[in-house]
């Protein structure tokens, strides 16, 4: 049984049936266009995630280092260690009541 036959003229195609081809051939065509991308995407996500965790150490480093030199701001300007260095490297002590001298100015602006 031969189903062609020589003498039959072909049916040109429809716009429908040629534009559900066209359709059919961008969608096979986007397919691995979409992977791409996606892979391209999943690449950049990857990167900006260790910048993330790169910045995210540094910033715990520097507030470990921030609280470090808050604590040495503290211990350097106690009162006790002013007075220590004061009286033992400078030579200094505290003024008796009748070594204080007051001066006071007067508002000389005119």
């Amino acid at each position: 049984m031969n189903l062609a036959c020589s003498g039959c003229r072909r049916m040109k195609p429809t716009f429908k049936e040629v534009m559900y081809k066209i359709l059919m051939i961008l969608l096979a065509l986007s397919i691995p266009l979409l992977l791409i991308l996606n892979g391209i995407q999943a690449e950049r996500y990857k990167k900006l995630m260790e910048s993330v965790k790169e910045l995210e150490a540094k910033q715990i480093e520097l507030v470990e280092e921030n609280k470090k030199l808050i604590t040495d701001i503290g211990l350097l300007s106690s009162t006790e260690r002013i007075e220590e260095i004061a009286e033992e490297k400078l030579g200094m002590r505290k003024a008796e009541s009748e070594e204080i001298i007051r001066v006071e100015m007067k508002d000389t602006k005119k």
